[in-house]
């Protein structure tokens, strides 16, 4: 074993252990809690593990590596899959560097705190070479990807080496022995299901071009029973916008997470020199959900532009007037929202040529001259005057067959036979892998942010990709698609570093670490239904710091459930996200104006502790009890909790518990939410006498401390009584540290 290298990498309570020899292919033996041991213990650990099979050189059992091989005995589905007009399809490779930020690694153990180890093989008889790289970020959360290089001579040019697959596999000890997924539809996206872990393969594949309004967001798997602050938890997730595959796969003594593009029949077909990367593959481990998402949103924290500053109140005008666009009715807005104190100002759909409902003008990114006959940047220069920032819907990927753009290149849509593809509300999809579709779209919008001084473009996707070819040859063209879309938004970024981008697919169809790398919030789904969107927020989650999730107040009756629900109950559940209003507050009387204008005062006051705070939740897995999600400050000083009434409970009150808080501090409460949670007599005193959350110097009672002072530990530990009696009611409970405790 002279040539066994082990590299140990460590950050922030996890261990990932990577072992190899001359001849093999990187194994990751240990992902998960940190460890601790001298190279000696932690060779032998390597090696105590080897088996002989018979006799020492015959059956030798495989353990799966990094990426499995069928040529070595692996009979679960193999990490590359792939052919050269049929040979070639059981690679087999060999090792012929590893290094560790760029530096050779040698016999023995490596230890660092973090860092990123790549590892470079090659069949010479397939002629294949494959890279790998393993990351262990600062934020303890581990990423790895693939590289295939077709290194046939160039007179095998007529022969492409064709990719069929090529998947990552991360390993999980199989006492993790649950696991919890999604699901979900347009309007209600991210519904939990959870499962034993049963032998075999569960796969989550999106084959619709976008991550997917059904697909799963995450895929985590844990201990017996774990939720949120319990169990030991491991969450995989593929960083790709395109088409994806989402994989738990148990066989003997084995259980790991595969992810990876899922790719279309001739999509990568790669001549002499060619090369193809799949995407990052992410894992996460803690204990309990909500440590396992802590390192996700860290990631993404030191990321994202929405970390450079305070989260702007936005005001999106969709469903205040829809398609219907007129600049007196849109300035009036503009000027209540400035008095409720809104700071940034969104117009949506139907501002552009032709664009009177949604079966015309997409593609053709110009102010309607009839609507707008001196374009938009008056408006712009009249929500500026109000104080507000201006921001613009767009959808740049599609194109409505009624359009002058479609008129004029009919051969910059996507199909995959001469026929169009069935039509979804009324649009295609415009090849942007075309250099000239590429170069129009994007001289396009850099002309809109330019002309009009758009800070922010709520970036929109509104139909799966069907049939989606290449016009010309009809190969298959969402892989390349989606490089395309990472392109262009890259570069408006590089020539707009100020620029803000929200990803909104139809609501939340469009949510992994491919896009939030590139934009600045999403818009988790089209229902701004708080008893639906209360879950959904909860899910999405998972991967999404609240910063960076539109959490928007919309009419008393939602347009997508027709549910009614009171003014306070919608801004209570949609305080712990990027607050905004999403209304047609022209209608709004003087009591519902104060009642938001409170609202935003308070998001005001409270914004910095939600972007910068670790996220907790409770009760998700009892749906009679109550819900909660949470924010609580790095230091704990401070915390903000939503709580939600379940819909039906057999109990009129249940014990609620206030996770993260510090044991040995005692904490001032302050809360604000519901007016009514059922009869005076089942309402607690904490809940009925402590004072209301504070907004932005509004003398309230918060700021003069009257609020009641609670132990730490009995508010994480034991809790409060909360009541259960009418359903859909909400509190925000903000817990203060007091001074010297």
């Amino acid at each position: 074993m002279d040539s066994m290298r082990v590299i140990h990498l460590s950050a922030e309570g996890v261990s990932v252990v990577i072992a190899t020899t001359n001849d093999g292919m990187p194994e990751i033996v240990h992902w998960g809690a940190a460890v601790t041991s001298a190279e000696p213990d932690l060779l032998t650990f390597v090696e105590a593990e080897n088996r002989t099979g018979m006799v020492g050189d015959s059956d030798v059992p495989y353990r799966a590596s990094m990426l499995p091989e069928h040529s070595r005995g692996w009979f679960g589905a193999p990490g590359l899959s792939a052919h050269r007009g049929g040979s070639g399809w059981a690679p087999r490779f060999a090792l012929r560097s590893l290094a560790l930020d760029g530096e050779e690694v040698g016999a023995g153990v490596t230890y660092a705190d973090g860092g990123r180890v790549s590892a470079v093989l090659h069949d010479a008889y397939a002629e294949i070479e494959l890279g790998l790289e393993i990351d262990l970020t600062s934020d303890g959360l581990i990423r790895a990807r693939a590289r295939v290089r077709n290194t046939a001579d160039a007179d095998m040019a007529a022969v492409p080496l064709e990719i069929h697959a090529l998947a990552v596999a991360l390993p999980i000890p199989t006492w993790a022995q649950e696991v919890l997924d999604f699901t979900g539809r347009w309007g209600h996206e991210r519904i939990p299901q959870r499962h034993p872990i049963v032998r075999g393969d569960h796969s989550r594949i999106s084959r619709r071009g976008r991550t997917g309004l059904d697909a799963t967001l995450v895929q985590a798997v844990g201990t017996p029973g774990f939720s949120a602050s319990t169990g030991e938890v491991w969450i995989g997730h593929v960083g790709f916008s395109g088409n994806h595959e989402h994989t738990i796969e148990r066989t003997d003594g084995r259980l790991h997470f595969r992810g990876g593009e899922s790719l279309l029949p001739g999509e990568i077909r790669l001549a002499p020199g060619e090369e193809y990367s799949g995407p990052w593959v992410f894992g996460s481990y803690g204990f309990g959900l909500d440590g396992a998402a802590a390192r996700f949103h860290s990631y993404l924290r030191k990321r994202s532009r929405s970390s450079r500053r305070p989260r702007p109140v936005t005001m999106n005008v969709w469903e205040a007037v829809y398609f219907d666009h007129d600049h007196r009715v849109l300035v009036d807005l503009a000027a209540r929202a400035a008095e409720l104190g809104v700071e940034r100002y969104v117009l949506d759909d139907g501002w552009f040529r032709g664009r009177n409902d949604d079966r015309a003008g997409l593609g053709d990114w110009t102010p309607d001259p009839v609507v707008w006959p001196a374009g938009l940047r008056p408006l712009a220069d009249e929500v500026r005057a109000l104080g507000m920032e201006f921001g613009l819907w767009v959808e740049p990927e599609m194109i409505n067959e009624d359009s002058d753009l479609a008129r004029e290149h009919p051969e910059w849509i996507l199909r995959a036979g001469p026929e169009l593809p069935p039509r979804y509300r009324f649009q295609q999809v415009l090849d942007l892998t075309q250099p000239g579709a590429f170069d129009h779209i994007l001289a396009a919008l850099d002309g809109l942010i330019d002309d009009i001084g758009v800070s922010y473009l709520k970036w929109d996707h509104n139909r799966d990709l069907i049939a989606a070819g290449h016009p010309r040859s009809g190969t298959p063209a969402v892989h390349e698609q989606t490089l395309a879309v990472y392109r262009l938004i890259d570069e408006l970024r590089r020539r707009h570093p100020d620029l803000e981008i929200e990803s909104c697919a139809s609501g939340g169809g469009r949510v992994d670490l491919g896009i939030l790398e590139r934009t600045d919030r999403i818009h988790p789904s089209d229902s701004h239904d708080p008893h639906d969107r209360f879950g959904i927020l909860r899910w999405t989650g998972l991967l999404v710091p609240p910063e960076m999730m539109g959490s928007h107040v919309a009419s008393p009756v939602s347009s997508v459930t027709g549910r009614i629900h009171d003014l306070q109950f919608r801004c209570a559940v949609a305080f712990l996200g990027h607050f905004g209003i999403e209304w047609d507050i022209r209608d709004l009387d003087a009591t519902d104006r104060r009642i938001l204008s409170d609202w935003i005062a308070r998001y005001r006051r409270h914004r910095e502790l939600i972007a910068t705070g670790r996220t907790v939740g409770a009760g998700e897995l009892d749906a009679t009890s109550p819900q909660v999600r949470g924010v609580v400050a790095a230091d704990r000083s401070e915390a903000l909790f939503t709580i939600v009434t379940p819909t039906t409970s057999p109990d009129t009150i249940a014990r609620v518990r206030f996770p993260g808080l510090a044991a040995d501090r005692s904490y001032r409460v302050s809360v604000s939410g519901s007016d009514s949670f059922g009869p005076p007599w089942q309402v607690p005193a904490w809940l009925r006498e402590s004072p209301a959350l504070g907004g932005d110097g509004d003398g309230d009672g918060e700021r003069e401390g009257r609020g009641p002072v609670i132990a730490g530990a009995v508010l994480a530990r034991v809790g409060l009584d909360f009541p259960t009696f009418h359903p859909d009611r909400a509190a925000v409970v903000h817990l203060a540290a007091v001074v010297g405790s």
